[in-house]
């Protein structure tokens, strides 16, 4: 994840994005302008885990959007994922809020991926 001085200068730069609370570790902010107008943000590193969580208030941020956000609070080389944990887990206290992880330890900055033949092959083009 970006540093918090990176994340805070660059979201701070934005015309569609305002931060409400910084903390030692994160923060909150929301979209003011676009398609995002009205969602939420919270980013943080604690227990062990970077975080980044979106409330899309009346409707599911789009893939594009989870990946724009991913941008937002990570470096473009840097691997993080959206969970589908077990049903025994699950947890939805917000009906349109999607989250991005990365464990900070464990993997040492590093996660394991599936190879990426196994989602398709570079170069080709899609099925029409």
């Amino acid at each position: 994840m970006k540093s918090l001085k990176i994340i805070t200068s660059e979201l701070g730069s934005r015309k569609d994005f305002e931060i409400v609370k910084l903390s030692f570790d994160g923060g909150f902010g929301i979209f003011t302008k676009g398609n995002l107008k009205g969602m939420t943000v919270i980013w943080s590193y604690g227990g062990g885990w970077e975080h980044v969580s979106i409330d899309g208030k009346k409707r599911m941020p789009t893939w594009d959007e989870m990946c724009d956000l991913k941008d937002m609070f990570w470096e473009e080389d840097e691997c993080c994922i959206q969970y589908h944990p077990a049903k025994s887990e699950y947890v939805n206290n917000l009906p349109y809020c999607l989250h991005i992880w990365k464990p900070i330890e464990k993997y040492a900055g590093k996660l394991p991926i599936p190879p990426s033949v196994f989602t398709g092959l570079r170069g080709a083009t899609s099925y029409e």
